[in-house]
């Protein structure tokens, strides 16, 4: 099972820009699986972005065309380029790995990393 670590949020104005990125240990990370989530306070955990390991994407409707996903399998590393934020992204991010073997689900978190969009 991979071990995650985000990095990259922080204090950003509106309009503003961050690139958040996930590292995995190992070397079983392009078999799994991979997307974003986040969590604002009072809210629960929703579905951010996510990635196959074919590179197929998916995006929730509120960061459509402002966000994107992407993953260096190379590296072990999955991205979020996050673009016109709004302090509705304001929230803890957390990057998520999943893969089914042996008809069992291997799911891992990360620790998360806050954004917060504020002027």
């Amino acid at each position: 099972q991979v071990q995650l670590v985000e990095s990259g949020g922080g204090l950003v104005q509106p309009g503003g820009s961050l690139r958040l990125s996930c590292v995995a240990s190992g070397n079983t990370f392009s078999t799994y699986r991979t997307g974003w989530y986040r969590q604002a306070p009072g809210k629960q955990r929703e579905l951010v972005a996510r990635i196959t390991t074919g590179g197929s994407t998916y995006s929730a409707d509120s960061v459509k065309g402002r966000f994107t996903i992407s993953r260096d399998n190379a590296r072990n590393t999955m991205y979020l380029q996050m673009n016109s934020l709004k302090p509705e992204d304001t929230a803890v991010y957390y990057c998520n790995a999943d893969r089914v073997t042996g008809g069992r689900t291997e799911q891992s978190w990360g620790q998360g990393t806050q954004v917060t969009v504020s002027s």
